[in-house]
């Protein structure tokens, strides 16, 4: 089974602008780095379907292995994109047994209290264990890896 790197960035809204024709817009963010432009297609998953509008603080993941073009600034392809809160963090990974990213920058010590979901919004409750997962949480311990009790899971792809 392929496995894909999911890489974030999180950055503020700057701008949302149509591109080519109606079903698709570009997207640019104010990160850190500087600027950088999303395609948003009907291939592009937003989460809670929320409407993106500029000034909104966002995390908008790409596919690693696809090709893009080498233009000043970026341009990828979102996959998915999701608004976060002030002082949330969030992971795009496969999750192992171990509830371990299979890069090992994250374990999963989910609470009592933590349910698990589908990108559509539905109750997922089968194990959440060898799945890839989009998870929001605000602190980690020290520990390598570290560990995060996640405030919300959502299985992106069932494996």
């Amino acid at each position: 089974m392929r496995r894909t790197t999911y890489v974030p960035v999180i950055g503020i809204i700057l701008r949302l602008n149509q591109d080519r024709g109606c079903c698709t817009q570009q997207m640019s963010l104010r990160t850190e780095e500087g600027i950088v432009n999303f395609v948003i297609s009907q291939d592009t998953r937003i989460v809670d379907n929320r409407r993106l509008r500029p000034g909104m603080r966002v995390a908008a993941f790409y596919d690693a292995s696809l090709p893009v073009p080498l233009i000043y600034p970026p341009l990828y392809q979102a996959f998915i994109v999701t608004r976060l809160d002030r002082d949330e963090e969030i992971a795009l990974n496969y999750f192992d047994s171990n509830l371990t990213a299979s890069d090992g920058s994250l374990q999963l010590t989910p609470g009592r209290g933590t349910e698990a979901e589908t990108l559509n919004g539905q109750r997922f409750s089968c194990s959440i264990q060898n799945q890839t997962l989009l998870v929001y949480y605000s602190r980690t311990t020290r520990s390598i890896p570290p560990q995060a009790s996640p405030s919300r899971i959502i299985v992106v792809n069932c494996g």
